[in-house]
């Protein structure tokens, strides 16, 4: 019974998020930019509450602000400066945050952790030839569904445990849930809307990929706070707890699902 008001819980705050964030994706350019920024900023918050209690505010200042230069940079086209910001504002706030008697590797990982699927997020959406848009849906549709019926699977189902030490709540019932519902949301997205691909069983494979990235950056995210001695991120969302709980598998998948993108554009097995 607590797993199922917990799921209508998520549901609720699905419904109120989720559109949000479906109406940034469709708009674009500046709408997903400023739906990014916002997730930095909120993310940079958790992050240093977890990785630096004793001073979160300065060291989220920190991480956001390289953050916000990265994604900025990412937006105005230029990928390859992007990454050199990226890699010498993770430096600048280990820096700062080690001046503040915090763990500098923790503030420059945290940069890196959350800026790395942020740029590639921008630049899936605008910045690949055309089909974008339609990348980013498939990013997107495959966490979320992977992540849902992961819950659902696992909440029903019960079973052994996934991976007991960082994450005693996870079965191997959700996981394999989770890669079914990943699975079949990219066969969907790839039969309904133009990917480039060859054919849409090509989504299979690509919502495959994506799910089990998306599984993996949930597991990531639980070791992370188990390192840190907390039990959520944050307490911004009902159900989920904070933002960085909800979106440790998106995360993820972007990255994962960036990757894929460029690979069949360079085996020309992609437009």
């Amino acid at each position: 019974m607590a797993s199922l008001r917990n799921l209508g819980v998520r549901a609720v705050s699905a419904l109120v998020l989720a559109p949000i964030a479906v109406l940034a994706i469709w708009a674009g350019s500046l709408w997903f930019l400023a739906l990014i920024l916002a997730a930095c900023t909120l993310l940079a918050r958790e992050w240093a509450q977890m990785s630096a209690p004793e001073r979160p505010v300065p060291v989220a200042v920190a991480v956001a602000l390289a953050l916000f230069a990265t994604t900025a940079t990412t937006h105005v086209g230029a990928m390859s400066p992007a990454l050199v910001v990226l890699v010498f504002g993770a430096a600048a706030a280990g820096l700062f945050a080690r001046k503040l008697g915090q763990e500098g590797l923790d503030a420059a990982y945290g940069v890196l952790y959350l800026g790395w699927p942020a740029m590639l997020l921008i630049w899936l959406r605008d910045g690949d030839s055309g089909i974008g848009l339609s990348w980013t849906i498939l990013v997107f549709v495959v966490a979320w569904s992977a992540d849902v019926m992961a819950f659902v699977a696992g909440s029903l189902l019960k079973g052994p445990r996934l991976w007991p030490r960082y994450s005693p709540n996870k079965t191997w019932s959700g996981f394999v849930g989770g890669l079914a519902a990943g699975a079949g949301a990219g066969w969907v997205v790839a039969s309904i809307i133009p990917l480039g691909l060859p054919h849409p069983a090509w989504g299979l494979l690509l919502g495959l990929i994506g799910a089990l990235a998306t599984m993996a950056g949930d597991l990531w995210e639980s070791a992370l706070k188990r390192r840190f001695g907390v039990k959520d991120a944050g307490g911004l969302i009902p159900g989920h707890g904070g933002l960085l709980d909800r979106v440790d598998g998106l995360m993820f998948a972007a990255v994962v699902l960036a990757a894929a993108r460029v690979l069949l554009s360079m085996t020309g097995a992609g437009a």
